[in-house]
């Protein structure tokens, strides 16, 4: 037998916390009990009123079919109330809103509904690597365009200007960024909006952490005239402690949305209800359980955070906002997998290196806040120890 895989498993490699992780559960089935503080899982659980909802529902004997690929009309309509709440953004929730199966495969369905094979895609390095990977998937040409520390990291549009924009179709953006903290503002998604119209480029913003340690969320939707243009991916993983739900919506004018929907139908058989109907009732999260879980529990970590970042020498910009904090790394070492394989193995922590997000964050490394303040503690300890 000769049998080979399509050739264009041959354009990306694994993803990396895949391959990492791996390693990470054979050295703690080792003994070693590595610590954790790589990926953006929430470790605490939804609120009780979600998980009532969803045991509620459940428990009856007609919510487990196939459910329509549009989503109920009760998500629909929570996840447009809830965009008027947060970012006073107006949405038809018949029209202009899509329930998603995650907003990663959200991802998948935006690039195969605009990108034909050899169209061009802009996206940011550094970056979240599904940018890149779905991308080649789909047959798309690659255009990385740069965000530098200097620049608060945000697109460079002089040197977007400059670039052969004939054949690119799509653009990913994600503010509050992530690697790197950096918020967003109205003045960039003006910028954003502008260039897409100009250039006629869908700019596809990916808006998953604007609630996590920042007083004022906001959304590209709320730029006059961005609706024509963009559109949003948001996700019920991070803000609401649901990462394993797989839940996550995208929002757009309902041309895009129909044509999403087209690929999604196509791949995906709807949302089982009682994660709909509990979805709803996460959606009406109180402002103290917002407050709680999204502002506090994480400033308090980001603290730990913060302090083993000044042990291990990295440098680092307090505004940031998110789950996560970006460090660059001291001079000394070659780059940020030598500093994270270190940490790994001598301290049995893991930290996650900047390469993976592009080259440009080769001298970084992210630490994640999803994890408790006793073990973030201990991870300091352990740091501390090996450099003793």
């Amino acid at each position: 037998m000769n049998i080979i895989p399509a050739d264009r498993l041959n354009t990306f490699s694994e993803y990396y916390f895949s391959t990492k992780l791996k390693e990470v559960a054979e050295m703690n089935a080792a003994g070693k009990n590595v610590i954790s503080l790589g990926i953006g899982s929430p470790d605490l659980p939804p609120s009780e009123e979600t998980v009532i909802a969803l045991n509620e529902s459940a428990s009856k004997s007609d919510t487990h079919g196939y459910q329509p690929h549009v989503g109920i009309p009760e998500l629909r309509k929570a996840f447009t109330d809830w965009y008027a709440r947060w970012y006073g953004v107006k949405l038809d929730s018949a029209k202009e809103v899509q329930p998603l199966i995650g907003s990663k495969e959200g991802i998948l369905h935006i690039s195969l509904a605009f990108l034909n094979p050899g169209d061009g895609v802009l996206v940011p390095n550094p970056g979240y690597p599904t940018y890149t990977s779905v991308s080649k998937l789909v047959g798309a040409t690659i255009q990385s365009y740069n965000l530098d520390e200097n620049n608060d990291w945000q697109p460079d549009f002089e040197a977007l200007e400059k670039m052969d924009l004939s054949k690119t179709k799509l653009m990913w953006v994600n503010y509050p960024n992530m690697p790197t903290g950096a918020n967003g503002s109205l003045e960039l998604f003006r910028k954003l909006v502008d260039f897409g119209k100009k250039h006629n480029i869908v700019i596809a913003h990916d808006n998953p952490y604007s609630l996590i340690l920042n007083e004022s969320p906001i959304s590209i939707l709320q730029i006059e005239g961005a609706k024509d243009i963009c559109v949003e991916l948001n996700s019920m993983s991070k803000s609401h402690n649901m990462p394993g739900w797989r839940i996550g919506m995208v929002a757009s004018n309902p041309q895009f949305i129909q044509w999403i929907l087209k690929v999604l139908s196509n791949i995906e058989s709807g949302i089982l209800k009682p994660m709909q109907l509990a979805t709803v009732a996460a959606l009406n999260n109180s402002d103290e359980w917002h407050k709680k879980n999204n502002i506090e529990l994480y400033a308090s970590r980001r603290q730990y955070a913060e302090n083993i970042m000044t042990q291990l020498g990295c440098t680092f910009d307090k505004s940031q906002v998110g789950m996560f904090l970006w460090g660059r790394i001291p001079d000394h070492y070659k780059n940020s997998e030598e500093l994270a394989d270190k940490i790994l193995y001598d301290a049995n922590v893991f930290l996650t290196p900047g390469f993976i997000f592009g080259d440009k964050g080769d001298r970084y490394i992210r630490i994640s806040l999803c994890c408790n303040e006793e073990m973030l503690r201990e991870a300091l300890q352990r740091i501390k120890k090996i450099q003793s």
